[in-house]
């Protein structure tokens, strides 16, 4: 028998898995806790699996705006994948205190629909999933002073978006609260 034979067999024996967890490679994308949004797939076996247990605090800076405006902006959809990475893992919403700032090219993505319309000819791509952020405790910001520089008003934001004086208040602000930073 080979070492590396040696190696897989007592890594079986004693409970381990070998290399990386994978996934079913047949698998389809699921959504468990935000439908239509931030896909994710299960790895039952995978490493860094948060703890049902725990309260997660989150602050997520968004700044890019979309490919085309036509697209949710991707940075939405990634905080919509930890919602549905953390419900995979089996933890509840109530335990997730997610924030958000939007600001830079990506402010547009917080419009109402009509002004998002007169600006870049659609209905704003981003709204459904907005709401359903919202509705999953997901606290959102817009930065006032971008807003400003971009030439919209506190008026042409979402419903669902709270106008803040600034990300660069924002941003501090909650990681002085213990608040991990996730960067787009």
């Amino acid at each position: 028998m080979s070492k590396r034979t040696i190696s897989i067999l007592a890594g079986l024996l004693i409970g381990g898995s070998i290399g990386q967890a994978s996934a079913d490679p047949k698998a389809e994308w699921e959504y468990p806790a935000i439908r239509g949004y931030g896909k994710v797939r299960p790895y039952p076996d995978a490493a860094a699996r948060p703890s049902p247990d725990r309260t997660y605090k989150v602050l997520f800076d968004i700044s890019k705006g979309a490919e085309t405006p036509e697209k949710p902006n991707s940075g939405l959809d990634h905080v919509a994948r930890l919602i549905n990475t953390f419900a995979l893992a089996g933890v509840p919403t109530e335990r997730l205190k997610l924030v958000l700032v939007v600001h830079g090219s990506a402010t547009p993505a917080v419009l109402k629909d009509e002004r998002y319309r007169n600006r870049f000819g659609n209905g704003n791509p981003n709204t459904e999933l907005i709401e359903a952020l919202k509705k999953a405790g997901v606290t959102l910001y817009v930065c006032g002073q971008a807003l400003a520089e971009k030439e919209f008003e506190p008026g042409d934001v979402n419903p669902e978006v709270t106008v803040a004086l600034s990300a660069l208040t924002v941003l501090p602000l909650y990681q002085m609260e213990g608040y991990a930073l996730i960067p787009d």
